[in-house]
């Protein structure tokens, strides 16, 4: 009996083309890890539209490769998960509108925040500075209905991805970086069942930032402000921007 499972990442769930949406990815993987709170590594761009190996670890986790390469490896982790009072809705789609009005040099397509996608097609989480609050970026969205899972909820994987866009708009519009960052990691604790076809709030804060790297704190929240989820994200620049 095999000791793995074969799981294959569809296409239209990317980040950068061709490469797996974050924070989908880091959602599956911590559903294995049957923990309160989960903290997921990325070693390699995990690929789009190809079969990869998903196996359990000794420590509780588990662990995702291709061949003998390791992907991203999820474990058992120790998070408070606080977060700042969410920005109100009105405040939130302020944030929204501003940054469609004015994107930053961004991927389209991405699932998660690309201008492209539809309310059925990706989360659309175009975070931009909150009024009032120059410490936070956030959107309102909502998400559609073809999003919801079989229990009419959204899938852990896609609050997960919730928690992921927002970290790389707040290394962009709170810590002045350019384009092509990717997820290092991303630590998050689910608190509540999140229904679709009504209003979120995702939304992000700076934590920390040396060299290539940054932190930020990421939440997702009802319309009404109540918490849905928690995170941690670690960031990174490309090398080639910082010689």
């Amino acid at each position: 009996m095999a000791d793995f499972e074969t799981i294959t990442v569809p296409e239209h769930l990317q980040g950068y083309p061709g490469v797996a949406f974050g924070g989908y990815v880091a959602g599956v993987l911590a559903g294995r890890a049957a923990a309160e709170s989960v903290r997921v590594d990325f070693r390699r761009p995990v690929p789009t539209g190809s079969a990869v190996r998903l196996a359990a670890t000794p420590e509780g986790g588990c662990a995702l490769t291709d061949g003998e390469l390791l992907l991203a490896a999820a474990a058992p982790a120790a998070f408070a998960g606080e977060a700042p009072a969410a920005p109100s809705w009105a405040q939130a789609e302020a944030a929204a509108e501003a940054y469609r009005a004015a994107p930053p040099d961004v991927s389209v397509d991405c699932f998660g925040c690309g201008l492209d996608r539809t309310p059925a097609t990706g989360l659309r989480l175009h975070c931009g500075p909150v009024p009032g609050r120059r410490e936070l970026v956030a959107t309102a969205w909502t998400p559609g209905a073809e999003l919801a899972g079989a229990d009419g909820l959204l899938p852990p994987e896609l609050v997960w991805g919730a928690l992921d866009c927002p970290g790389n708009a707040a290394g962009r519009l709170l810590d002045d970086r350019k384009a092509g960052s990717v997820t290092a990691a991303l630590t998050a604790r689910l608190l509540r069942p999140v229904p679709v076809g009504r209003g979120l709030v995702s939304y992000a804060w700076l934590l920390s930032s040396s060299g290539r790297k940054y932190s930020v704190g990421t939440a997702l929240a009802t319309a009404d402000g109540e918490l849905c989820a928690v995170g941690e994200a670690l960031w990174v620049e490309p090398r080639a921007q910082h010689p």
